[in-house]
């Protein structure tokens, strides 16, 4: 009969291994949660639009800068115009509940208000840079990003987890650094001459991108991508339009018209095209939130061209800025919220399966799936 070995020295490394293949298991499951495929593809889709922005940025400082053109409200106006010629035709040659005519009867004092809330919204962030400084309308802004949230509590029924108010935060802190290096840099000295009206406007220009957003995601995941953008480009080119002519038309007259303030305003019109259109597929997959805090980073896009075009110092910290903005881009994307749908309602039946990150959510469920199997 052998003699048992003695147990002592050999016993820790038993332990060693399964903590390290624990960790191992854990690092696995924490890279399977944040890099999937579905959220980089949010991420180069929410990049895309901070790009869309950014060239709207570079092109309206180019036209106020180098030639003295303030004229947002056209700009804008060009941008619903071409809404209107393809989207609305669009709607136009449909039949059934989707012409354009049956649409218009049912529902077109909505989209008056949301082409309103749309039209003033681009219009009142534009003119608070006149009156308040660079550093109050970039912390302001994100005012907007609670508002939405609280919105789609209320009216799509959005539940959010412990993650998601970590991950705005997260997101928030990096708009903060991104503001420090603003003013470290010495981009806060375009103090206006009413900073109180400025910094209002901001907060009210916030609100009213939220109503807009809240919104689009409603009509897209429930009606149609084309119905929101048809609605839009139809009472968005009346509205901005009229106030068009009530507001600018001195501005306009007074523009020394060449080919190169036409190139940056097709340039401009294009890009705000872009970001109309490529939005709502974004928001269909994902939520008006999480596309909220993706375009975050358009700011930090528009200072790195700033650094080249028009002389800005550089700071480390508008890297830190992105990096901080990412993090809390990926962990918000990296948890589906969930909806809540009322025990009874008028609205009509949803379309999707009620949570706002669709391809997360697959994704999960593949993967329980495939570990059922083994």
């Amino acid at each position: 009969m052998e003699a048992a070995s003695p147990a002592g020295p050999d016993t820790p490394e038993p332990l060693a291994e399964g903590a390290a293949g624990e960790f191992s298991s854990l690092l696995r499951r924490i890279k399977g949660k944040l890099f999937t495929w579905h959220i980089l593809k949010t991420i180069a889709l929410g990049q895309m639009l901070s790009l869309c922005i950014c060239g709207t940025a570079i092109t309206s400082q180019y036209l106020a800068e180098r030639y003295k053109v303030n004229t947002p409200m056209l700009q804008s106006f060009i941008n619903y115009c071409l809404l209107f010629l393809i989207y609305t035709a669009m709607l136009a040659f449909r039949s059934g509940s989707d012409n354009l005519l049956v649409i218009l009867k049912r529902k077109w004092w909505k989209y008056i208000l949301l082409g309103l809330a749309d039209v003033e919204a681009n219009y009142v962030i534009v003119r608070a840079y006149q009156y308040t400084t660079l550093t109050s309308v970039q912390l302001l802004d994100c005012f907007g990003i609670p508002v939405l949230m609280a919105l789609s509590w209320f009216i799509l029924y959005a539940r959010y987890r412990v993650i998601h108010f970590i991950a705005v935060a997260v997101c928030l802190l990096g708009v903060g650094t991104m503001v420090g290096a603003d003013i470290l840099a010495g981009r806060e000295d375009n103090s206006g001459n009413d900073v109180l009206i400025g910094d209002i406007l901001v907060l009210l220009g916030a609100s009213l991108y939220a109503i807009s957003n809240v919104c689009e995601e409603y009509i897209v995941k429930k009606l149609s991508r084309q119905e929101f953008l048809g609605m839009v480009g139809l009472f968005g080119t009346i509205i901005s339009g009229i106030q068009l002519l009530i507001v600018e038309y001195k501005d306009i007259a007074s523009i020394p018209w060449d080919w190169k303030i036409a190139l940056l305003f097709v340039a401009f019109a294009l890009c705000m095209f872009c970001l109309y259109s490529f939005m709502p597929l974004v928001i269909k997959v994902t939520s008006a939130t999480s596309v909220n805090l993706g375009i975050l980073t358009a700011d930090l896009y528009s200072l790195f061209f700033g650094l080249f075009l028009f002389g800005y110092k550089f700071s480390g910290l508008y890297i830190l800025s992105f990096t901080v903005i990412m993090v809390g881009f990926i962990l918000y994307c990296s948890t589906p919220t969930r909806t809540a749908e009322p025990a009874e309602s008028s609205v009509p039946p949803v379309t999707s399966i009620g949570i706002d990150n669709l391809g997360l959510k697959l994704e999960e469920n593949l993967q329980e799936t495939h570990s059922a199997a083994l």
